[in-house]
């Protein structure tokens, strides 16, 4: 039986893709660490509302974090048959058809109602802090800006998917009452 601890990060290093080490306090670590962090929340998520697009988004999520996990000079060996384009199309059409149930937003939605509300705005924050940090490593890696759009898009995903569990669950919104 293979034990989980191999002892090799022990020294404060760790492998990329490919099998080059660098250090665990390295900015790309902290990138693809908040990619993961996102799949256990979306996990969270699921636990409460489970949705099968959901458990897409994570296995997505996964090959995102092996592409932040690979030195540049190795993203062609890797990668280079991963198209993102078409899940873009399809988180659209996800935003789209629930967006279509929804009524207009009248003021700042308060992120409350439920726990798969509350989870689904987690998701939505920890989604754009992984989008803030790609967006630092875009000006270093042009093969980055795809997964910049997908995080941008998967932010808007989460947002209306909190407001479609609203009119799922029966919950009345609650907005921030500006006096």
């Amino acid at each position: 039986m293979s034990k989980i601890y191999t002892k090799t990060g022990d020294s404060g290093a760790t492998s990329l893709v490919g099998g080059s080490k660098i250090h665990k306090s390295e900015a790309i670590l902290d990138v693809y660490g908040t990619c993961d962090e996102l799949n256990a929340h979306i996990g969270a998520l699921i636990a409460e509302e489970n949705m099968p697009f959901l458990t897409e988004i994570q296995g997505k999520l996964f090959i995102m974090g092996g592409i932040l996990a690979t030195p540049t000079a190795k993203y062609e060996q890797y990668w280079k048959e991963i198209s993102w384009e078409s899940f873009l199309t399809k988180i659209e059409k996800e935003i789209d058809e629930m967006d279509a149930t929804l009524s207009p937003l009248s003021s700042f939605l308060l992120p409350q109602g439920s726990r798969a509300i509350a989870q689904a705005h987690i998701c939505r924050t920890v989604c754009r802090k992984l989008e803030r940090k790609i967006s630092h490593f875009c000006t270093h890696n042009e093969s980055f800006l795809m997964l910049l759009q997908i995080t941008n898009r998967l932010a808007d995903y989460f947002f209306i998917l909190a407001r479609f569990l609203h009119k799922k669950s029966g919950v009345r919104e609650k907005y921030l009452k500006m006096r």
